[in-house]
C-alpha cells in the first residue's frame, strides 16, 4: 500500500485534540485521544513525552494567543499591565484549561520565553531580584482567577431579606450606566490595585 501522503499523527494534532478535550470536559486522557485521532494509545507516546508532553502540547496552544511582544518596549507598568490583559484573554477562551495547566510545571519553551522576558523587564525597571518572582506569581494569580471568573455566571450572589446592605450594593452596581461586567470590573480594579503596589514596590528598599 501506499504511504498517506499526510501523517496520521503529529505533535499538532494531539495538540489541537487534547485542547479540544480539555475544553469540553476540563481533563484528558491519552485513549482518548488516540481514539479521536484513529490510531493506537501506543503511536500518541511516539510522539510526546508521556502525558506531561500532551499537557505542554496544550499549554502552548492556549498561550499562543498572549501577546509577548507587550513585555518589550514602553513604560514597565503598561507592558504589563498589557501582558496581563492579553494572558487573561488567553485563558478566558479556556477556562476548563486553567486547573490543569496550573497545577503542573511549565516546560514548554515558548511559555518559558515569555516570562523570561517578563523577568527582564521587572529587572530593568529596578526591582531587586528577590522580589520579581512573587510579583509574578500574584499578577498570575489575579488575571487566571479573573479568567475563571469570566465563565462563572454574571449575577453570582443571590440576596435575601436578610442581606439588605448586599442586596443594595449589587443594585446600584448594576443599575451604573456603562458599568463593565462584574468580572471586568473586578479584575480592572485588582490590576490596578496591582500595579499601584508594585509601583510603591520600586520607592521601598527590601528589607
Amino acid at each position: 500500500m501506499a504511504r498517506p501522503r499526510t501523517p496520521l499523527l503529529d505533535r499538532e494534532r494531539i495538540g489541537t485534540v487534547a485542547l479540544q478535550l480539555v475544553a469540553d470536559q476540563g481533563e484528558f486522557s491519552v485513549p482518548q485521544i488516540a481514539r479521536a485521532l484513529g490510531v493506537q494509545t501506543a503511536s500518541v507516546y511516539h510522539h510526546v513525552d508521556g502525558r506531561a508532553g500532551v499537557v505542554e502540547l496544550v499549554r502552548e496552544r492556549v498561550c499562543a494567543a498572549i501577546d509577548g511582544g507587550s513585555l518589550e518596549g514602553g513604560p514597565w507598568d503598561r507592558a504589563l499591565e498589557a501582558w496581563a490583559r492579553s494572558y487573561r484573554a488567553a485563558f478566558a477562551a479556556y477556562p476548563k484549561a486553567i486547573p490543569l495547566l496550573m497545577t503542573t510545571p511549565v516546560r514548554a519553551p515558548m511559555v518559558l520565553a515569555q516570562y523570561e522576558r517578563a523577568v527582564a523587564l521587572l529587572l530593568a525597571a529596578g526591582f531587586p531580584v528577590e522580589r520579581v518572582m512573587p510579583l509574578l506569581t500574584g499578577l498570575e494569580n489575579l488575571v487566571l482567577g479573573s479568567a475563571l471568573d469570566l465563565a462563572a455566571p454574571e449575577a453570582m450572589w443571590e440576596p435575601t431579606p436578610g442581606t439588605p446592605l448586599l442586596a443594595g450594593a449589587l443594585a446600584v452596581h448594576g443599575a451604573a450606566a456603562g458599568a463593565p461586567g462584574r468580572a471586568d470590573a473586578a479584575f480592572d480594579l485588582g490590576l490596578a490595585a496591582f500595579l499601584a503596589y508594585a509601583r510603591g514596590l520600586l520607592a521601598t528598599p527590601p528589607a
